[in-house]
């Protein structure tokens, strides 16, 4: 079969070659002639004035030495604030994010004006007491992300974008970096979306803006991709050397042919499973971004992202042991790769041409790429990794015409400001600040004796422009960024999350596996022993035991009550449910045939027992609260009476739902009807160990209004799971409630609708954890279980 031909790959390359070849020849001149040591002294001399503080011997002593770590995100907006220094902070960040992901210049009255728009607006955000309660939400957590589209009417995006998320994280192998990964993506698509945002205006409709968000979300992510499924995988050791060349191959053909091959070729037992996973999710973001290509534009978008894809393999190919790579082979793969990357941000959704933007992201891309480079210099060494600091590291004594690359980033920097930039005052501050807060934080993450030893090595062979420099480092303030604090706070947030679900999901394994021992009932010799048996066996089935779970966590970790002493309440909850299950199933209900995984309980005895056993477990559930004797008696009948309680608008539930059958009920009547089938359990599950605990009243409300909203999202779950699950996750048939004619979420709102609704309900019941005065990480976590399980 002959393939159509696209692009031209020799020829597309050798034409951007060309270009990254005269720009690097017009910086090798400069460099060589050391142009840029006047130049950037000026500079910094006009610069510092603005930087360098000059205090009196009082205010020395009478200053706050407790500034705020910039590593503490929420503090260090405070401390910014209080001092003043939050809109100076905030407008560097917001221009130089305008300069980097846009290739924007500063000097346009129409920049100036949208920076200082976006400037007030996030300040608001940031500062405005009533914007924080109103937005209660972690920053770019998933319930500020979809409060976010809630906002932009674009819900279906927010979640699709989360599952995508979610669905990458967990499908990379060990070897990659699974936080790096995500937090790349949610960077590229934030980067896709600015730039939709500058493409619209105030006159946008908001049909034709959400319609238009939607999509940058979705390209972001599509383009996005690439990162942790091309460029870090390759970059892994997960795939061997043969591997590697089939799946260059397979990038190669997809982009100079525009069609995404057959997997093919020979892949271990290994690696099998995920190659062929990354082959469908490249190939599904692939066809999506090529389907809202322009005909006009398909072959530029092509030609652009095969030679930034090719520049990679350059450097990729690259063998620190070898000693003779020219100046030009290792710089030019570096402005081909680091300019396209951010080319192709812009193209994808088919913003139009702008001479001015591709000239200046061109002439850009290197300077941060140096920058990153110089930054991860000693983890890229540890990985045998070419790049201009590691290869001048290696050989910098053997090789007297390498360039210094420390030399040329300064040379990119008085290049950029005074010939890209035309000395334009603000990009001349902001472009010094990003360096000198490059070294600080390098600096600070090194060590300040490893610090000095590299600037040694790195140094220009000016001991004054040198010295300089180091002065500026040591001394300058007010030159951190937004996007750094926000990038610690998202890599921190996601180490977090990860180990926290790591020891979330290992310890309700562990808290399961004790609760199942606790649960059979003693056998029973007299003519109760069927029944016994009967509750037994449903007992033993494969149930997710959340209510007694979380119980257990709560009452013990959070409550401090000893486990012995709770283990009666423990019984109670998961005997009520399973009673509450046995009386659903049956015939006269909903008349269910498989449940946990095995035949229901009135399939293998008969409707009678099984209704004898829903009631043996009610009372026995009774019996084991009254059991309860190392509590105030007081505090337990308090218990038992909210129990019953309980119970008796559970019954409530039950009977709305079997009266609803055969009948179109609103979303309003549905949402009662299962917060006293599901919510209820769940409330049931917080307030018992809270009762014991003799919590005060509002407490109890707290946790109640977040069992509400936990209990709905994980009904609407369950409604979406019966059409979208399988019998082997669920334990349970599909399709009952259509069989049934009964009505749920997907069948009134659809499915899109209910997904909606559900994560509507999980931003609440996040948004309550902040009133309930525990440790709610727990909780968090069981609510993320609830809205992303498969079962």
């Amino acid at each position: 079969m002959i393939k159509t031909v696209l692009i031209n790959e020799d020829t597309c390359y050798s034409v951007a070659e060309q270009k990254a070849r005269e720009y690097f020849h017009s910086l090798y001149q400069q460099v060589t002639q050391k142009n840029y040591v006047p130049t950037i002294t000026r500079d910094i001399q006009s610069w510092k004035h603005n930087h360098i503080r000059h205090y009196s011997l009082f205010s020395f002593f009478s200053r706050d030495k407790r500034n705020a770590d910039p590593r503490d995100y929420h503090n260090y907006i405070k401390y910014l604030d209080y001092t003043g220094k939050l809109d100076n902070y905030l407008d560097r960040s917001i221009s130089y994010i305008f300069m980097r992901d846009l290739g924007k210049a500063l000097d346009s009255k129409e920049t100036q004006a949208r920076i200082k728009s976006v400037v007030n607006s996030l300040k608001n955000n940031l500062t405005n007491p009533k914007e924080i309660r109103e937005n209660k939400n972690e920053i770019l957590s998933m319930a500020w992300l979809y409060r976010w589209g809630q906002q932009e009417s674009i819900e279906p995006a927010i979640i699709w974008m989360i599952d995508k998320l979610k669905t990458v994280s967990s499908h990379l192998p060990e070897g990659m970096d699974a936080n790096h990964a995500q937090r790349k993506l949610i960077k590229i698509i934030a980067g896709v979306v600015m730039h939709e945002m500058e493409e619209m205006d105030d006159k946008t409709p908001l049909e034709e803006r959400a319609r238009r968000l939607d999509r940058a979300i979705r390209l972001g992510y599509s383009y996005g991709l690439t990162y942790p499924y091309i460029d870090d995988l390759l970059d892994s050791k997960v795939l061997s050397e043969k591997e590697k060349n089939q799946y260059s191959n397979l990038i190669r053909t997809t982009l100079t042919t525009g069609t995404v091959p057959k997997l093919g070729g020979e892949w271990s037992d290994k690696t099998i499973a995920l190659i062929t996973f990354i082959h469908a999710e490249l190939k599904e973001g692939f066809e999506y971004i090529k389907a809202q290509q322009h005909p006009e534009t398909l072959k530029s978008f092509f030609e652009q992202s095969y030679v930034f894809f090719h520049s990679q393999e350059v450097d990729r190919q690259k063998d620190l042991s070898y000693e003779n790579y020219t100046n030009e082979e290792l710089y030019i793969p570096v402005i081909l790769k680091s300019s396209s990357s951010r080319l192709i941000a812009r193209s994808v959704i088919n913003a139009a041409e702008d001479e001015g933007f591709d000239n200046r992201t061109f002439y850009y891309g290197i300077y941060n790429q140096l920058a990153d480079d110089f930054a991860d210099m000693f983890d890229d060494l540890k990985a045998g990794a070419v790049t201009p600091y590691t290869y001048y590291l290696t050989y910098h004594d053997k090789r007297e015409d390498l360039i210094n690359p420390f030399e040329l980033y300064w040379t990119v920097i008085s290049n950029l400001i005074h010939s890209v930039y035309h000395s334009d005052k603000k990009a001349c501050e902001v472009i010094l600040d990003r360096a000198i807060n490059g070294l600080k934080r390098f600096k600070e993450r090194i060590g300040a004796d490893k610090y000095n030893e590299v600037m040694q090595l790195f140094s220009s062979g000016n001991p004054k422009f040198n010295c300089l420099i180091q002065k500026m480092a040591a001394k300058a303030d007010d030159v951190d960024f937004f996007d750094k604090l926000l990038r610690d706070h998202m890599i921190t947030n996601l180490k977090i999350e990860r180990n926290e679900q790591e020891e979330f999901s290992d310890l309700i394994e562990n808290v399961r596996n004790q609760i199942n021992h606790l649960l059979p009932i003693p056998k029973d010799e007299t003519l109760n022993g069927p029944i016994v048996e009967a509750a037994n066996y449903s007992l033993e089935g494969d149930g997710k035991r959340l209510r007694p779970i979380i119980t257990w966590i709560m009452g013990i970790r959070e409550y401090g009550l000893e486990q012995p002493a709770i283990v009666p309440l423990i019984r109670s909850l998961e005997y009520m449910h399973t009673a509450s299950l046995i009386f659903d199933d049956l015939p006269s209900q909903d008349n269910a045939v498989i449940r946990r995984g095995r035949p229901t309980l009135h399939m293998v005895y008969d409707s009678a027992i099984a209704e004898l056993t829903g009631l043996y477990l009610t009372q026995k559930a009774i019996e084991e609260q009254a059991s309860l004797d190392r509590f105030n008696p007081k505090t337990v009948l308090s218990l038992i009476q909210y129990s019953s309680r309980l119970t008796e608008e559970m019954c409530k539930g039950q009977a709305m739902d079997l009266n609803s059958k055969g009948k179109l009920l609103t979303v309003e009547d549905l949402t009662a009807m299962c917060f006293y089938k599901t919510g209820l359990g769940f409330e049931a599950s917080l307030i018992m160990p809270a009762i014991l605990a003799e919590a005060k009243v509002t407490e109890l409300s707290a946790l109640k209004k977040f069992a509400y909203h936990a209990g709905i999202a994980f009904q609407i779950k369950d409604d979406l799971l019966d059409v979208e699950g399988s019998l082997d996750m669920l334990g349970k048939l599909t399709g009952k409630d259509e069989e049934n004619n009964n009505s749920t979420f997907v069948s009134i709102l659809g499915s899109d609708g209910a997904k909606k609704a559900m994560w509507d309900h999980y931003c609440c019941a996040i948004e309550t954890l902040q009133e309930i005065p525990r440790n709610t990480t727990f909780l968090k976590h069981l609510l993320n279980f609830m809205v992303h399980r498969e079962y």
